[in-house]
């Protein structure tokens, strides 16, 4: 069924607010958006380091919000798209606008930490967004790559401090105390109340820190497109890394 644009406007209205701008039959979900046409300001400068054609392709976006990249995704051609997200309200909104985009395009209530319930590997995950969100932020990469991941992830974090990256060595004395102030070290900063109004900003990373986690999880970066936007391989995770133990559930 074709909705009008009145239709549409008034469905936005009922569900927003929406984080996603997204456009829909001519009406735009977030058109006050404090960040402008976002997401798709940032998808325009990272879409030409992701495949164009995803044609027999799976993908999974995971904390997919009102469904902006899985509606992408599937604008390319990928054979299947799930979306999962943790919160009611986004999942209402992403189905919606699936629903208007006529993408065929399923969407779960799911956590992060729940990926490996879905017993299966993608093609492409999309991680964008998300691990500043979280509480277990290493954990959630290691499930990604332990249970998910099948080739391509697109990540993507909130970062602040500095964008150096300092060379790092396999090993430093307990006397080197002063690498810790170095800007270009990894850095993952903790956010005990808010930050941005928003009680659900936990750690944000600087630059090196985003790099030397997803190694740590056992992904290759093999494009940074923009600037807190990385493609990345499934490689082997580090000998170093602890073991990934079954999921138990919880929330974000």
């Amino acid at each position: 069924m074709t909705l009008s644009a009145a239709e549409i406007r008034q469905q936005v209205e009922a569900l927003g607010p929406w984080f996603h701008n997204i456009e829909l039959g001519g009406v735009r979900t977030a058109p006050e958006h404090f960040l402008g046409d976002y997401p798709n300001m940032k998808w325009q400068k990272f879409a030409h380091a992701i495949p164009a054609d995803l044609s027999g392709k799976s993908v999974l976006d995971i904390g997919c919000n009102a469904g902006f990249y899985s509606i992408e995704m599937k604008k390319r051609g990928a054979e299947r798209v799930l979306g999962v997200d943790f919160d009611d309200v986004y999942l209402e909104q992403a189905r919606f606008a699936a629903q208007v985009a006529e993408a065929d395009i399923e969407f779960r209530k799911l956590s992060v930490y729940d990926v490996g319930a879905l017993g299966e590997k993608f093609d492409v995950v999309i991680f964008m967004g998300v691990l500043y969100h979280l509480r277990h932020p290493l954990l959630a990469l290691d499930l990604i790559r332990e249970h998910v991941a099948g080739d391509l992830l697109v990540f993507q974090s909130m970062q602040r401090g500095s964008s150096e990256i300092l060379p790092l060595a396999e090993n430093y004395p307990f006397s080197d105390a002063a690498l810790f102030d170095e800007p270009g070290f990894p850095k993952l900063h903790f956010i005990e109340n808010r930050y941005a109004d928003d009680p659900t900003n936990w750690f944000v990373p600087n630059a090196a820190c985003a790099e030397a986690m997803l190694r740590s999880a056992g992904f290759e970066i093999t494009a940074h497109p923009e600037a807190e936007v990385y493609i990345c391989r499934t490689t082997e995770r580090p000998a170093q890394a602890f073991p990934i133990y079954p999921s138990q559930g919880g929330r974000a």
